[in-house]
């Protein structure tokens, strides 16, 4: 058969063979992931272990036939092989490894990590490869619009139902065998209370992370915390943009008002830089934490200092607040690694002043424009997320160092005080670590901190609270009401009376809900203060993730109401914003002005 032969079969089979190589992949892609649940979650024969991987190996070795079959099919090939060069060197690797592994008997992967002491490496292999083809199976399904044309959400309950399946998965997964090192399986409620804590990137915890669960239970964790910090940015705007055949106006005007963009339709390209950005820094912060855990931190091998590394710096940039450790970071000796907090501090500040700021104020393109023109300034929002940040971070340090000065700060020296102070102010707002011991806290700071975390992070982050901008735009519309002032301006702009009403409105729903569900707390777990269980409640509404040590002593309706509150602050204050967004019916019609007595 000559080439030109060989292009005209190739042309004339070309949509059969893309039918069955997408239907192939989506069989046999579900199927490696149930099977990899079913091996890490379930089987404790190590001769059935070994008759899974097999399974899974052969899976992927089809994966990488398909890759192939797929370059043949493609008359511009090297198009396609820009296109895919991760999958290529995905594929490729898959390709090295298994004919090293089965025709010369010297298992690549296996041997290269292990000989850096890195546990599991196989099967992480494998989870790693599997994930990348259900990712790839869920955009083409959404994609191709397979099943979803006759679906037809709003992209608000979409973000609802996202983090709802996000959670769901959690605690299945969670509760199943090899996950703990409990003789029994998780309780429901508490593998719920952890699922939606991670999904929420709230940090609180009715279980030691560190100890409680397996490695498996550790990755299910970590994994958790990257999607749902990653949950509204990419997640639910990526279901919420290509519901609907595609991407049109209202799922525009959605992932406008979710990444506060400067433009309706620059939205969509910043979903990929989120991404990447996100792995860059953090990619960055977990090299930077292992460089600086301290000589006394002591680590079982290399691999377990590179995952704990890893997982905590996903943590802090995720504003999660999960730690590994007993104590969190006031465990010894990790509490004296002061500049492993710093590095930690840093994660949380840049996880928390949202992605439009960072990528105005630091991508590359943004710092070669103002190097060319140093006159230009930041964006508006850049400017207020930044300002506002450092007032409350520098609010939070002072006010920390002077009421715990003689307290949780009595024994460190003045230079440990106010690293201490520091660490603890950026932390408070959203992602709760603790470098002291929380529950030894006087009531003026757990108050201060009750007004921090309420506020907590900045619009288009990972962290939660009803936002930095919408407490600047309640101040500013208090301040134009108090000097009789028509317009609220700030920075030389006029801000519109409906997004005054807007921030009220969050503001107003926050406070009565963490006022209701206080209240419903104080009745179901009588046994702690109310001084404990507002900061519990706060701290879960706003996903900070900080407690006085009463998470695992709640009732079950106590652990409930942290559990909505978890996932409220997560997603509740944005489906109200996405809800306001929309235009309200048009009324020719205006009724007479009356007047109230206000005050």
């Amino acid at each position: 058969m000559n080439s030109e032969q060989l292009n005209r079969f190739l042309y004339d089979s070309k949509l059969t063979a893309y039918a069955i190589m997408r239907r192939t992949t989506y069989v046999l892609t579900l199927l490696s992931v149930g099977l990899l649940i079913y091996a890490h979650g379930v089987v404790e024969s190590p001769v059935q272990l070994q008759v899974l991987f097999y399974a899974i190996d052969a899976i992927l070795a089809i994966f990488v036939l398909i890759y192939f079959l797929r370059i043949l099919y493609t008359f511009e090939r090297i198009k396609f092989l820009k296109r895919t060069w991760f999958e290529g060197v995905l594929m490729g690797v898959i390709l090295i490894n298994h004919t090293s592994t089965y025709l010369f008997g010297f298992p690549a992967i296996y041997t290269v990590f292990e000989s850096m002491g890195i546990p599991l490496s196989v099967e992480l292999y494998r989870v790693s490869v599997s994930l990348y083809m259900l990712v790839l199976l869920i955009v083409e399904l959404l994609e191709t619009k397979v099943h979803l044309k006759t679906l037809q959400l709003k992209p608000a309950i979409t973000f609802i139902l996202s983090f709802i399946l996000l959670i769901l998965l959690g605690t299945s997964l969670f509760m199943m065998p090899k996950m703990t090192n409990a003789p029994d399986s998780m309780p429901f409620l508490d593998a719920l209370f952890m699922a939606t804590s991670a999904s929420c990137v709230t940090g609180l915890a009715v279980v030691d992370p560190g100890t409680y669960f397996t490695f498996s239970g550790q990755v299910v964790l970590l994994m958790l915390i990257q999607m749902g910090g990653l949950g509204i940015l990419t997640f639910a705007t990526f279901f919420a943009s290509l519901m609907r055949q595609g991407i049109g106006i209202k799922q525009h005007v959605a992932m406008h008002e979710i990444l506060e963009s400067e433009t309706l339709f620059s939205s969509k390209g910043l979903l990929r830089k989120l991404v990447l950005l996100t792995f860059l820094i953090e990619a960055i912060g977990a090299i930077l934490v292992f460089m600086t855990w301290g000589r006394d931190v002591q680590f079982a091998n290399l691999g377990s200092k590179i995952f704990y590394s890893i997982f905590h710096a996903v943590s802090a940039f995720c504003n999660a607040g999960f730690s590994l450790y007993p104590e969190g970071l006031y465990t010894a000796p990790v509490r004296f690694s002061y500049i492993m907090h710093l590095i930690i501090a840093m994660l949380i500040i840049f996880g928390g002043i949202g992605f439009p700021t960072i990528l105005d104020v630091l991508s590359p393109k943004s710092m070669r424009m103002r190097m060319e023109k140093p006159w230009k300034n930041w964006k508006l929002l850049s400017r207020l997320t930044i300002y506002t940040s450092v007032a409350l971070i520098g609010l939070g340090m002072i006010g920390f160092f002077l009421l715990e000065y003689y307290n949780t700060l009595s024994s460190l020296n003045f230079a440990e005080a106010l690293i201490a102070s520091f660490f603890q102010s950026v932390t408070t707002r959203t992602a709760g670590f603790n470098s002291v011991d929380i529950s030894l806290l006087t009531t003026p700071t757990l108050l201060m901190f009750i007004f921090l975390m309420f506020i907590g992070a900045s619009p288009g982050s990972t962290g939660g609270g009803i936002k930095t901008t919408t407490f600047v735009v309640i101040l500013l519309a208090v301040s134009a009401t108090i000097r009789n002032k028509r317009e609220i301006e700030v920075g030389k702009r006029s801000i519109p009376h409906s997004v005054a009403y807007k921030a009220f409105s969050v503001f107003a729903f926050a406070a009565l809900l963490n006022m209701f569900f206080l209240f419903i707390l104080t009745i179901s777990d009588p046994q702690f203060d109310i001084m404990r269980l507002a900061f519990e409640q706060v701290s879960a509404f706003a996903t900070v993730g900080l407690s006085t040590g009463i998470t695992a002593g709640l009732s079950e309706v106590g652990k409930s109401i942290i559990i909505v509150s978890m996932y409220i602050g997560r997603v509740g204050t944005l489906t109200l914003a996405v809800a306001l967004s929309t235009r309200s019916s048009s009324a020719a019609y205006k009724y007479p002005a009356t007047q109230l007595p206000i005050g």
